[in-house]
């Protein structure tokens, strides 16, 4: 019994310390609220995944204490309990990824009017170059080198 309220004392202390919480994250960037948005939602889901585990955890020790004169069942295979719990995982990691890949899908989408920048990193180098031609001009733009070290 004691462990059934210790249980339940966590989970209820970890949903009143978020709500209660003076921290809260800070946005990433004015034009990347979307990330933040979809970090929100993912902790909200595992949040609740969390306090409904303990939550159970908490009955099923409460439920199935010993008690004198009781013999416990042995049940190995329970298609329901089985089913359900895989039909609940599947829409509780669904409801996680389909967030991401709309995320995804923006953050990967180029914008209009960007140019085509191609850049080589190297150990104490770098190389890039403007792809195209220049303004007024029918020859390619000169690609540009800037060594840079740790002493510089």
């Amino acid at each position: 019994m004691p462990t059934a309220i210790i249980l339940v004392l966590v989970a209820l202390g970890s949903v009143l310390f978020h709500l209660l919480s003076p921290w809260w994250w800070t946005p990433i960037a004015s034009n990347w609220d979307y990330i933040d948005h979809t970090i929100i939602i993912t902790f909200w889901i595992t949040g609740i995944a969390f306090t409904s585990i303990l939550l159970f955890m908490a009955y099923c020790v409460f439920r199935f204490r010993h008690q004198q004169g009781r013999r416990a069942v042995y049940d190995p295979e329970n298609k329901k309990l089985e089913w359900g719990l895989s039909i609940v995982t599947a829409v509780g990691v669904g409801a996680m990824l389909a967030p991401g890949l709309f995320v995804w899908s923006q953050f990967v989408t180029v914008p209009e009017g960007t140019s085509e920048v191609e850049v080589i990193g190297q150990q104490w180098q770098w190389n890039f170059s403007f792809r195209g031609k220049m303004a007024g001009s029918a020859r390619p733009i000169p690609s540009t080198s800037v060594l840079t070290t740790l002493w510089a």
